[in-house]
């Protein structure tokens, strides 16, 4: 069923032929300590370049959509070999997907000690959120750069956030450096906070987000593009909403040539991530814990899909319960209304939420809310960085709550 190869001193298998690499015993093969790479062959608009391999069904199937997320507690005989089975679960597993251009460059990828990371726009946001990654981020960040169109505010937040010390103490925040456009993508992870802006506290436009979504869309497409034109290897982080679309639109324009052919020499899908849904899974615990009803979503609860219109809080992945899921997805929904209605933007959750707590889990490995690609749109889930990698968090779902997720996902895929 399948080859097995070794380059250099890493192991790879497929059930493809490649000439390239030099092919090895099974006995050789397993007898490696190390993790392997599974490799493919699929469409790079309809699938990730790389991802953790956390269950059996990611090697039997080629397609990649919405089912990603889906475990069918049944009993299967899967036709893998026991050995496979086992590292998969083990996480020893590597999907690389050898239809994109470069693909073999990730055999040679390092893990981060201490990232770099470089902050776009200092408005509410961005600034919010730089205050969270300083404070918080001493253990897993060497240093952040900040970026912003107006010269005086990015000296300014230079200047406060490196005075920003405890006293009669040796823990150490991350040097916050000021940095210009073409210095951008030397980092290993860019978090796009940019926004045309954001409609006043009064309107009456509906989804402020989609409201959003044409003015930075046309930013986003800026700044793809450069990173294509800098080989950018990190991590693309979208923060701006409406998060889900804009990431879609980062990685097309990213892979586009000069013709507007999409070629794949940009962004992987895989490394474009948007980060709108953990202030979401906060709206819907500061609900749950409210009411005793509700309050076993803190133990039990998730949170799916987009950040907005087509959100689907569960109550509980244990016992679902329907009413009491429409109820707080309702709630969580609206909860941005009550800091409008007020007469402010509500950008301090979502920045500290989505923003700041969710980039230290990814640099630390930890689970979080992440909208990553799945076959056609970028969705929201618990996922998690393992390797350099995304892993999806699996679960078996009841079928009516499959039925929201999978509806939302395809509004997704069809708006753009």
């Amino acid at each position: 069923m399948f080859n097995y190869y070794k380059y250099k001193n890493k192991y790879l298998f497929s059930t493809y032929e490649y000439s390239m690499f030099k092919k090895v015993s099974l006995d050789e093969f397993i007898a490696n300590k190390n993790k392997y790479y599974y490799l493919k062959k699929s469409d790079p608009l309809y699938s990730r370049r790389s991802f953790s391999v956390s269950h059996p069904d990611f090697i039997l199937s080629e397609r990649e959509d919405i089912d990603i997320i889906l475990d069918i507690k049944e009993e299967k005989e899967y036709s893998l070999p026991e050995w496979l089975i086992k590292d998969i679960y083990n996480g020893n597993i590597i999907s690389i997907n050898t239809n994109y251009p470069h693909w073999s460059e990730l055999l040679e990828e390092k893990s981060h000690n201490k990232w770099k990371v470089n902050i776009l726009a200092l408005g509410d946001v961005g600034s919010t959120l730089l205050i969270g990654l300083k404070l918080l981020g001493g253990e897993l960040i060497e240093k952040i750069g900040i970026c912003d169109r107006n010269e005086n505010n990015k000296i300014r937040w230079e200047y406060e956030m490196n005075q920003v010390r405890k006293a009669f103490s040796n823990e150490k925040f991350p040097m916050v450096k000021g940095i210009d456009i073409e210095s951008l993508f030397d980092c290993d992870m860019f978090v796009f906070c940019a926004s045309k802006g954001v409609p006043p506290t009064n309107s009456k436009a509906g989804d402020v987000r989609m409201v959003q979504f044409n003015g930075n869309s046309a930013i986003i497409k800026e700044y793809a593009y450069m990173a294509r034109k800098k080989h950018f290897k990190g991590i693309f982080a979208v923060i701006s909403d409406p998060v889900d679309l804009l990431c879609k639109k980062a990685f097309l324009e990213s892979n586009k040539d000069e013709y507007g052919n999409l070629d794949f020499e940009g962004i992987p899908a895989d490394k474009v991530i948007g980060y709108g849904l953990g202030v979401m899974n906060g709206r819907a615990a500061f609900y749950a814990e409210m009411d005793e009803k509700t309050k076993h979503f803190l133990n039990e609860g998730r949170v799916f899909g987009p950040h907005g219109e087509g959100l689907i809080v569960a109550d509980s992945i244990k016992n679902y319960n329907e009413n009491l899921s429409n109820l707080l997805t309702e709630k969580t929904k609206n909860a941005n209304l009550k800091i409008r209605s007020l007469g402010y933007k509500p950008y301090i959750a979502p920045s500290l939420s989505s923003g700041a707590l969710s980039l230290l889990s990814t640099m630390s490995g930890d689970w979080f809310y992440g909208s990553t690609y799945m076959g056609g749109a970028y969705i929201g889930a618990k996922c998690r960085l393992i390797n350099n990698n995304i892993e999806v968090e699996k679960l078996n779902l009841p079928e009516p709550l499959f039925s929201k997720i999978k509806s939302a996902y395809e509004r997704l895929v069809k708006i753009i």
